[in-house]
């Protein structure tokens, strides 16, 4: 099986996130999964050229706030890379693919509306947050087969809260913040895709507890069988 990490750079980089560590980490991850693994920072040219891959795993900033320190602001995305993007994910969405997006891949891409669409939620400036970086309880919930007979657990981490749902979701975990629940982790099936939405990654610390690398094997096992079946009311 082959696995393609789009890892934030340039206009998909940040000031706070340092994606070269945590796509490496991801990397570790998807290699120990039986993945042959490429890593690439080109976002729009990887989508563009999915055919061949079983796995696209997304890591990357949004394009829309500040750059690091030291990177100029490469400017807007070509259109034309754009259009090459969309036709490319959306032909992989339609013939089968696994799709894990972390973290801040909830707000990248938004050139790409179907990306947006296919995690089911987005980060959205102004009314999404995080409390402090810290440790965190990740509560289990739902009866995906992902997290069954896993135990919550704590991992040093952002909390994304506030999240903007844009479609059904399949809860897996969720954490508590002012005594509210927020989804944390979710999968969903997209015709003959599926797709795994993990909120936790903001530094390499995330991977270095077992039990977020644990549910993670479980997802990626989960999103290696596509083509998913499909119903057929018929």
């Amino acid at each position: 099986m082959r696995a393609v990490i789009l890892s934030g750079s340039g206009r998909y980089a940040d000031p706070w996130h340092h994606f070269d560590e945590t796509s490496a980490a991801l990397a570790g991850i998807v290699t120990g999964a039986g993945y042959r693994v490429e890593v690439s920072d080109d976002l729009l040219g990887g989508l563009a050229r999915l055919d061949g891959f079983d796995l696209l795993v997304v890591n990357a900033g949004n394009p829309e706030v500040g750059r690091p320190e030291g990177v100029d602001d490469p400017g807007p995305a070509r259109e034309a890379d754009v259009a090459a993007a969309t036709a490319g994910f959306d032909a992989a969405l339609a013939r089968g693919i696994g799709v894990l997006a972390v973290h801040s891949a909830a707000a990248t891409l938004p050139e790409v509306p179907a990306f947006g669409r296919a995690i089911g939620a987005r980060w959205i400036e102004g009314a999404s947050w995080h409390p402090p970086i810290g440790s965190a309880l990740v509560h289990l919930v739902g009866a995906h087969p992902i997290g069954e007979g896993l135990s919550d657990f704590t991992v040093f981490d952002e909390r994304y809260s506030g999240l903007r749902l844009l479609d059904v979701i399949e809860p897996i975990a969720e954490h508590e913040e002012g005594g509210i629940r927020h989804p944390l982790i979710w999968a969903r099936e997209l015709g003959h895709s599926r797709l795994v939405y993990d909120a936790l990654g903001h530094d390499a610390r995330s991977y270095d507890s077992a039990a977020h690398r644990a549910l993670l094997d479980r997802a990626l096992v989960w999103l290696s069988r596509v083509p998913a079946p499909t119903f057929d009311a018929s």
